[in-house]
Parts: structure tokens; C-alpha cells; sequence
């Protein structure tokens, strides 16, 4: 694989997964804080997005510390991706607009919500692990256990983004 499909393949499993985990430092103590969030990756603008909520604090964490990691995991097929960048959130009502889908309702009433609020991550490296499938995995890891070999589980690299 050249340096070139292995960064496809990373922007491939965000656009497939969707859902991520951004974890941000939250101020106190440099602590760690983790939660779910719907990406939205925009690999020709070389940024991962998310819509988020001024009152929720993201932005308060990201001013102190803009490091961040977004970790995508499909267990069913068991394919992951851990991105690590910088963030910023800023008051962009046109990418809002771009961003916006019906399910964001269960947040606000309305893009028009003055308190959304554009999350934007620039990775910088990543790290993507995929199998080919849990089927495969598991009859490859029984194999490996009675033959005393180690299974091929499938691709594991790190990509610079």
C-alpha cells in the first residue's frame, strides 16, 4: 500500500463509520474527557467537522488545550481509526447550514439555532487498524491457537495526514 491509499483508506473508515468519540483535555487538571459525536470528514478540505453546542463547554476545552483525538470503531466488521489533531470551534452559520441533517432536530429546533456552533478538526496523524471481518478474524485466530502460529488479523498502520 503507498502512503497515498493508506491516507484514502483512513478518510474512507471516517466517511463509512460516522460516529466518533472526541476526546478533548477539560481544563481541569489536563484531565481527559471523551464523548460521542456524529463527524462529518471533509478530506478536500483536509478537516473532520462536528456541530456542537456553545453551552456544552467544547469550546472552553479547546481554547485551552486544541489537541485532540477522534476514535471511530465499527465493531462489526472490526475496522477502527484513531485521528489526532487540532481543533477550533467557530460561528460559521454557512457551514452549519452544509452540516445540518434531520436527526440534528433531537439537539436543536432549527439550523438557525444561535447557539450551534462548528467544531473543526485538523488532523494531522492517524493510525487505522482493519480486519478482514469478524467471521475471518475468529476462524483465523482458532487456527493460529491450534497450529501455534500467529494469525494474519488484517492492516494496522500509521498515516501521516
Amino acid at each position: 500500500m503507498t502512503h497515498h491509499s493508506d491516507q484514502t483508506q483512513v478518510w474512507d473508515l471516517i466517511d463509512d463509520i460516522k460516529f466518533a468519540m472526541l476526546v478533548t483535555h477539560d481544563g481541569e487538571g489536563d484531565q481527559l474527557r471523551a464523548r460521542p459525536m456524529h463527524a462529518h470528514g471533509e478530506r478536500d478540505e483536509d478537516a473532520i467537522y462536528f456541530l456542537t453546542d456553545r453551552r456544552h463547554h467544547k469550546d472552553d476545552e479547546i481554547n485551552i488545550n486544541d489537541n485532540v483525538c477522534i476514535t471511530f470503531a465499527d465493531n462489526s466488521s472490526m475496522r477502527y481509526v484513531s485521528v489526532t489533531g487540532t481543533a477550533t470551534v467557530v460561528d460559521d452559520r454557512a457551514k452549519v447550514v452544509d452540516l445540518w441533517e434531520p436527526s440534528n432536530k433531537a439537539f436543536w429546533d432549527s439550523e438557525n439555532d444561535p447557539n450551534i456552533r462548528v467544531l473543526r478538526v485538523r488532523p494531522s496523524m492517524a493510525e487505522f487498524w482493519a480486519s478482514p471481518g469478524k467471521i475471518v478474524t475468529t476462524v483465523k485466530m482458532a487456527a493460529a491457537a491450534l497450529t501455534g502460529t500467529k494469525p494474519d488479523l488484517g492492516v494496522n498502520k500509521k498515516v501521516v495526514l
